[in-house]
């Protein structure tokens, strides 16, 4: 962990309040007192006051540009690191920051892991100059991936094994099982580490944007491409682009990433001439590929240009162990964003939480907390605190083979929406089916 009182010393610099107020909350939860000012000119002066150990800085901003304080810390601060900040449109803002002194960047918009990642790195380099390099920080630990039962030290084997070489990986596994976190992890771990890591929900992109969001298109393309924008591919040069849900995406955008995995070229919507990229492709689905291929679904090329390593991420009721690890790193999370004690469960409570199956998997157990941070006046919790299905879980039983396949299959629905509070879309998308199928799911009688 980082220390209470961290000798580091961190200057926040950007104009938007919002972005700043996150950068300085998510650091003073781990113990950081960052200074954070508004512009170049402010932290010139704080430049001048004190010494930084590292500037984080946006790239635009008004009267004087984040790159011109990246020059300015280079030329008279040498033993101060610099992480630049810069939004997807901005991406060759970012390579020149690079070119000017910056040591690393982040995209927005960047997750709370991956701005503690990148100050970590920074922060080690500092600390490996100063010759006071120490083991590594929990932080170090791979990308927010937390637990230490067989099931998941076996994904973090793969994962350091997938972080040495340069294949694409696809990762499967149930929905809310951490296919991400997975993903963050093989980047960080890997020589792109410094690059973008650049993910993208392929089911919440609509289809007729899917193609410029990705590839990007010049002025002039389409109706309303009044500017150049570069996609995703090009925003994730030299590093990685996280393709979530693949299952999703149709059979025509399919063979044109099937063809910038092959050639290494992007053809810009509307662009004569193709652009290199190089770029690392991880992909993450929750459904059966190989079925989708034998029905015609998902192309078969493609399914093995992406499946050169293969990872499955654990269903959270396949790591039993590491359920009350996970609930303390939530609730101390839970606890500093309200700013309220963190939950203590009993020994009890414990014990129906690790019996209890959770077919949402870790997401579920990361909403639940924070549900009941929101809502309980005190910390102390016991099993007449859990939800229903919560508080009567018991151990799995041996399964009645007299029951109908239609029989169990609608009691594991059922117990899916319990877990969801009755909340028919968040059921169906943890089940991989839509709503009209989930809505006749229930409809059915119980004689079957």
């Amino acid at each position: 962990m980082v220390p209470e009182r961290s000798p580091e010393r961190i200057l926040v610099v950007d104009d938007s309040d919002a972005t700043r107020e996150v950068i300085v909350r998510h650091l003073r939860a781990v113990g950081y007192e960052p200074v954070a000012v508004t512009g170049v000119a402010e932290a010139l002066d704080a430049l001048a006051r004190a010494r930084f150990d590292l500037v984080v800085t946006d790239v635009r901003m008004p009267k004087v540009s984040g790159l011109d304080l990246v020059a300015h810390v280079r030329e008279n601060h040498r033993d101060t690191e610099v992480t630049v900040v810069t939004g997807y449109p901005s991406v060759d803002g970012a390579v020149t920051a690079m070119k000017r002194g910056a040591n690393d960047y982040l995209t927005k918009p960047f997750t709370r892991e991956e701005l503690l990642a990148a100050v970590e790195r920074a922060l080690d380099r500092v600390r490996a100059r100063a010759g006071g390099a120490s083991e590594p920080t929990a932080l170090g630990r791979p990308h927010g991936v937390i637990g230490d039962s067989p099931a998941i030290r076996s994904v973090l084997a793969q994962v350091e094994r997938a972080a040495r070489a340069p294949a694409t990986v696809l990762i499967t596994g149930e929905s809310g099982t951490g296919k991400e976190l997975v993903a963050r992890a093989i980047h960080y771990a890997s020589a792109r580490a410094a690059a973008p890591f650049v993910p993208v929900n392929c089911g919440g992109v609509p289809s007729e944007l899917f193609e410029s969001a990705l590839f990007g298109h010049v002025r002039g393309a389409f109706t309303g491409a009044t500017m150049a924008r570069a996609g995703l591919f090009i925003t994730a040069d030299g590093g990685t682009l996280f393709l979530d849900e693949i299952a999703e995406t149709s059979v025509a955008m399919q063979v044109k990433l099937l063809r910038v995995l092959q050639d290494k070229d992007v053809w810009m919507v509307g662009a004569t001439s193709p652009r290199r990229v190089d770029v690392r492709v991880i992909a993450a689905t929750n459904k059966d590929l190989p079925r989708m291929v034998a029905r015609g679904a998902f192309r078969e090329d493609l399914y093995y240009r992406l499946n050169v390593i293969a990872i499955d991420v654990p269903p959270l009721r396949a790591r039993a162990g590491d359920v009350a690890r996970l609930f303390a790193h939530f609730a101390a999370r839970s606890a500093v964003e309200l700013g309220c004690e963190p939950l203590r469960p009993t020994d009890a409570a414990l014990d129906a939480l690790a019996r209890y199956d959770w077919p949402g998997n870790v997401r579920e157990l990361e909403n639940l907390v924070q549900r009941m941070t929101v809502m309980r006046d005190r910390p102390e919790l016991d099993v007449a605190d859990l939800p229903p299905n919560l508080r009567f879980a018991v151990a799995a039983p041996e399964p009645d083979l007299g029951r109908t396949l239609a029989e169990v299959e609608r009691d594991y629905v059922r117990r899916v929406l319990a877990s969801v509070d009755g909340n028919k879309t968040r059921a169906a998308e943890i089940l991989g089916i839509d709503r009209k199928t989930l809505r006749a799911r229930l409809a059915e009688p119980e004689d079957g």
